[in-house]
């Protein structure tokens, strides 16, 4: 009787692994199921999107119209966003792409800028028409290779969750025609010299210069080291390491990372080796329970933007992170803000440390720069902008354009109802060069009711 017993107790428990077993299998194969439609139907969205890209290219050379040319353009630009999202969508994260991806984000770049300027003033260059020339070849070249793969992947009804393994496990060296077939995608690409773009193109790259503009002799190693602890005030007892920048990279520059021995803190930066300039720092500690305001801690960004060197400076944002505030800052001269020169302060309101300083835009942007005088004056200018906009401030200034120029503003500072808006007016044409909604302070949802 017993025995009956544990047998059927034996028998209903295996009955019952196998048939969960069996439940986990099968919600196994429907995940691996949808994650390979899902490959699938990104992959083969991204050779149908190259293939309008290509032919979209080949019909903006033929147009000669500004109102057929900007369109155009945009439709390119949108071609390229989609095909970049496609490539973001197919597991290649650990597959070298990066080529690809930039060519893409270069065309994208070109299109828009080209479409949103004022063609009636300023048409398309002979550049231009080369550079459009060029890349019309060059995404036939993808489009062909990308081809090539899905023409292999229909025939042998390759999957993509077979990619994704492969990469993971790292047997990607091993015969995997699709990962073969993107690595050719890749070589294609990169074989496309940076040139081939034309002069116009270049200049649209001013805003990446990369710290071009920074004047001064190579520093050290160990002068590195020394600027890194005088930044993150670390004692002389501290473990450091330095890695220095490779051939590759854009621009010479060494990270530092520096920890205090005695108390645990760890801190990283950046700095040019031209120059010795910080890049950017952060030290890496747990922010205690606020003991000064906001206030006071701006008092303290802009003390430690003066001692190290940074003049003009003008505070125009500060924001409060629990117990941390930010400050963003922007080089004021002659009561002209210059907005591409930014450097952002974090301050610990526990104790008012500096704990994260980024220069990058200041850096990337800082030069001597001849100002030129607006053509409009203030009033013109506020009739540029929504009738129901209410101003509340105004200033001059300097930004970056969507074609990457540097242009004098009117910048004003108004609300519509609630919301409240930044628009800047070209001093020059009277154009809106620009429109930015501030945010809002955020709703608090955890209130007791």
């Amino acid at each position: 009787m017993i025995r009956g017993i544990i047998i059927g107790v034996l028998a209903v428990g295996v009955a019952g692994t196998a048939y969960w077993g069996y439940q986990e299998h099968r919600e196994k194969n429907a995940i691996l199921i949808n994650a390979e439609n899902n490959y699938q139907r990104a992959f083969h969205d991204l050779t149908f999107e190259m293939d309008l890209l290509h032919d979209k290219i080949g019909t903006t050379l033929a147009m000669n119209s500004r109102y057929s040319l900007s369109p155009s353009l945009v439709e390119v630009w949108r071609l390229t966003s989609e095909a970049h999202s496609d490539v973001g969508q197919l597991p290649l994260t650990l597959l070298p792409f990066n080529k690809t991806e930039e060519f893409l984000s270069q065309i994208g770049k070109f299109s828009y800028q080209t479409a949103v300027r004022d063609l009636d003033k300023e048409p398309l260059s002979e550049e231009e028409y080369e550079t459009l020339k060029v890349l019309y070849k060059q995404s036939g070249d993808i489009q062909n290779e990308l081809r090539k793969v899905q023409h292999m992947v229909l025939k042998n009804n390759l999957r993509w969750m077979d990619v994704e393994l492969a990469l993971a496990s790292g047997k990607e060296k091993t015969d995997n025609t699709i990962i073969d077939g993107f690595k050719t995608v890749e070589k294609t690409v990169s074989g496309f010299d940076e040139s081939d773009f034309g002069p116009t193109f270049t200049n649209m790259q001013q805003k990446d210069e990369n710290f071009k503009k920074i004047k001064g002799k190579n520093i050290s190693e160990k002068e590195a080291i020394s600027i890194a602890k005088k930044y993150m005030k670390f004692d002389g007892n501290s473990e450091v390491k330095v890695t220095e920048s490779g051939k590759g990279s854009d621009y010479g520059f060494y990270s530092v990372s520096i920890k205090n021995k005695k108390t645990g803190q760890e801190g990283s930066m950046d700095i040019t080796k031209k120059a010795g300039y910080p890049i950017w720092f952060i030290n890496h500690r747990e922010v205690d329970k606020q003991k000064i305001s906001l206030n006071d801690a701006n008092l303290k960004a802009a003390a430690f933007l003066k001692e190290n060197g940074y003049k003009n400076l003008e505070l125009f944002e500060s924001m409060q992170y629990d117990n941390t505030g930010v400050f963003n800052f922007v080089t004021s001269e002659n009561n002209i803000r210059i907005y591409p020169e930014a450097v952002k302060v974090e301050v610990a309101l526990d104790n008012g440390n500096i704990i994260g300083f980024t220069a990058e835009e200041y850096l990337k942007s800082f030069q001597t720069r001849e100002v030129e005088k607006p053509v409009l004056t203030s009033e013109q200018a506020r009739a540029k902008v929504n009738p129901n906009f209410k101003v509340m401030e105004e200033r001059q200034a300097i930004i970056v354009n969507d074609l990457n120029k540097e242009v004098l503003c009117y910048e004003f500072l108004g609300t519509i109802d609630d919301d409240t808006y930044r628009i800047f007016i070209n001093a020059v044409d009277g154009t809106e060069e620009e429109v930015e909604k501030l945010k809002n302070a955020e709703e608090v949802y955890d209130k007791v009711i």
